[in-house]
């Protein structure tokens, strides 16, 4: 026999897909429902806590829980420096890009293979699509790598990446790791999901022809809404004859 919680979560999804609950539209309160369903709180958040895991609802905070609107899916491909997606129409995805200078330290000098101090320049960018994250990359380059005159706050990526092409040498190798893990707490608060929704976590380097680290990169993507695509190229024997 089904539990509580799988009874209310079902009839709320009948409801969403029926359109009786529409895409963006705010639920009831924890409370009006919960006393609807004659169920405690307790119980009512165990069932809202299934269609969070699912994408279908999600809870803002000081605002209340909120029907999805469907989430489209998006692509980071592999061998590039940014995520590549393909918007439709009527959606855009936004980035939103914060720059905070600092010194290397923990985890950043085994990427970037620099001491404890080394100046750094993070780019901390969040995508969006509406008003839904879909992604939150930290991107490190050493501090005299980083271009001036960027903005602390900006809505414009195209631009910073540019400042940072132009300042990048010739690139040599680019490593990137591929893992499936829970979010962390500050993770799925910056990206509104379940803790028990997995994030593709991509962990990024890159090095010139000297062989240093001129970027590393930490990428987190909703399981629900991200793929990784990678392509390898197999050379010919008149290719590879030519080497």
């Amino acid at each position: 026999m089904p539990s509580l919680r799988h009874v209310i979560a079902d009839d709320i999804r009948d409801k969403i897909s029926t359109g009786r609950f529409k895409a963006g539209e705010r639920l009831p309160s924890e409370a009006q429902l919960a006393s609807g369903y004659e169920v405690s709180t307790a119980t009512l958040r165990s069932a809202l806590a299934l269609l969070h895991g699912e994408g279908l609802v999600e809870k803002i905070h000081g605002k209340g829980n909120f029907v999805r609107h469907p989430l489209r899916r998006i692509a980071y491909v592999g061998g590039g420096l940014t995520p590549s997606t393909e918007p439709p129409a009527d959606t855009a995805l936004r980035i939103s890009v914060r720059t905070t200078y600092l010194q290397a330290h923990g985890q950043l000098t085994g990427l970037l293979g620099v001491s404890a101090s080394t100046p750094l320049t993070e780019f901390l960018c969040l995508s969006h699509v509406r008003e839904c994250p879909y992604s939150l990359a930290r991107i490190y380059v050493p501090r005299d790598l980083s271009p001036t005159g960027v903005p602390a706050e900006s809505h414009c990526y195209e631009g910073v990446e540019a400042k940072l092409a132009e300042l990048r040498p010739p690139l040599a190798e680019l490593r990137e790791r591929v893992s499936a893990r829970p979010p962390t707490p500050g993770e799925a608060a910056t990206l509104r999901i379940s803790s028990a929704l997995a994030v593709l976590a991509i962990t990024r380097v890159a090095t010139d022809r000297t062989g240093r680290v001129v970027e590393a990169a930490l990428l987190v993507f909703p399981g629900d809404r991200a793929d990784a695509l990678f392509t390898t190229r197999h050379m010919t024997h008149e290719e590879t004859s030519g080497l």
